[in-house]
């Protein structure tokens, strides 16, 4: 794999890039741009684990070279023994291999990212509000396992304990948006709900978008082309959330996206918030169009990688989670619903991974 004049010049150009970087974030006058700092450790480590696999590949391919010399040994014992060991280092090596193979895959450059997550109530009515709730409950309480942030954007509450319309929210994070990208889509739940006198399970959905959070320099947003509004914030609060023009109501003109945000009692700190979301739905739309225009294959990923398209079932009475896209059924509701979710997450990546690796080398 590695005799190819081009393939070796590739890697030691990675490692005189990796040994200048080290230079680069060893310089304490490095750290003083945080943000920076962190993107080059983080692309250190990645082409330290490239370099890492590569160097075992080439150890590999010179320990089976000596074992296939041995092959012409007069010593059948000998003979025996490296026909094992050439054996054992030919899977070692499709192991190290296909680990190469994935670490030199395309980033997705908004891996490293945090995430605005929305969730709205869909089909069903007062059920879907309190399904709302519980998604929202789920992926905080998986935030807090990863020790990840959370913090609330903005909520659209209904009458009644836990249920909401809307809720948005922030996640902040090591890999948030690598971790949960695949989250976008449509949840469907089959219960029976707490208002049914009759027992019948019913089916109710909510939509989740998870989107990237947007700096100011990938998205900007002009003055003029946004129109803001205040107004005094409705439902429950502190002392003077309901007194006070607090709310704030963002309208991007040219889109016509509409960001409302009304829990913060500062009408500044409101502002800030929406402006935020805003920015991680322009961004979203922006990387969409280009997702589309470069392949239209990457649909088949996803279905037809719309949000109406249900991605996953909750069914209650069976006490099961199932992914439709990958075909997953998992029986164990309340550990997922309680934020136990890396086993379904390290499987959606296992597939998606492969579809791309497939995708590679059909290329």
């Amino acid at each position: 794999m590695f005799e190819e004049a081009s393939q070796l010049e590739q890697f030691r150009a990675l490692q005189e890039q990796h040994s200048a970087l080290e230079a680069l974030i060893s310089d304490p006058q490095a750290a003083k741009n945080t943000r920076e700092y962190s993107q080059q450790v983080r692309r250190h480590k990645e082409m330290g684990r490239i370099i890492d696999c590569w160097q075992a590949l080439v150890k590999t391919d010179e320990e089976l070279a000596g074992a296939r010399e041995l092959l012409g040994d007069p010593s059948q014992e000998i003979r025996a023994l490296a026909l094992a060991d050439i054996e054992s280092l030919q899977q070692e090596r499709l192991g190290r291999e296909e680990e190469l193979k994935i670490l030199l895959l395309p980033k997705d450059p908004n891996d490293d990212k945090n995430t605005v997550v929305e969730i709205r109530a869909g089909t069903g009515g007062e059920e879907a509000a309190l399904f709302c709730g519980d998604l929202f409950r789920m992926y905080v309480r998986f935030a807090e396992r990863r020790r990840w942030k959370c913090e609330l954007l903005s909520a659209s509450s209904v009458d009644g304990p836990g249920g909401f319309k809307e809720v948005v929210f922030m996640i902040e994070g090591d890999r948030v948006y690598s971790v949960l990208k695949h989250e976008s889509g449509v949840h469907r739940v089959q219960r029976v709900p707490v208002t049914e006198t009759q027992g019948r399970t019913h089916t109710s959905a909510c939509t989740v978008a998870v989107l990237p959070e947007a700096e100011e320099v990938e998205v900007e947003i002009r003055p003029e082309d946004v129109k803001v509004d205040v107004f005094r914030s409705s439902g429950p609060g502190g002392q003077s959330v309901n007194t006070t023009d607090s709310a704030v109501r963002v309208t991007h003109v040219p889109s016509g996206l509409v960001v409302i945000c009304q829990d913060e009692k500062s009408q500044l700190k409101n502002k800030q918030k929406a402006l935020m979301v805003l920015r991680a739905r322009l961004l979203d739309i922006k990387s969409s169009e280009q997702q589309k225009k470069i392949s239209e294959e990457r649909r088949g990923m996803v279905g037809t990688g719309d949000r109406s398209e249900r991605i996953r079932t909750y069914n209650y009475p069976q006490g099961r989670v199932t992914d439709h896209r990958i075909n997953l059924t998992l029986y164990k509701l309340p550990a997922v619903m309680d934020g136990d979710l890396d086993e379904l997450l390290a499987q959606l990546g296992s597939f998606f991974q492969a579809r791309l690796l497939a995708r590679g080398s059909e290329a």
